[in-house]
């Protein structure tokens, strides 16, 4: 039974699929039947950019359980995050893996 679940959010970000990395503008979230992953119904996620055709896409199906650890410690580092960002000095621009 599909449930009809669905987000679709807008992100900005980087994803990398087989042809390599590529610019993500949405997020697709929902709670159906899976591809891949050996559950009735899973949490898939999918990473994209429909501008850059079908390739330019990073998918991932977890169990609901997984979902909950997942979320919970995304919160969990975006809490931190905005901690780290409030204390910075404005202005301050640090170079990638400094």
């Amino acid at each position: 039974m599909c449930t009809s679940i669905v987000e679709i959010v807008r992100v900005e970000g980087a994803g990398r699929a087989e042809a390599g990395w590529f610019g993500l503008t949405s997020s697709v979230l929902s709670y159906d039947h899976p591809h891949h992953a050996l559950y009735e119904n899973a949490v898939n996620i999918d990473f994209v950019n429909p501008a850059l055709g079908p390739g330019a896409r990073v998918a991932v199906e977890i169990s609901l359980e997984s979902a909950k650890a997942l979320a919970a410690a995304l919160a969990k580092v975006v809490a931190e995050a905005e901690d780290v960002e409030r204390a910075r000095p404005r202005g301050t621009v640090y170079a990638a893996g400094a």
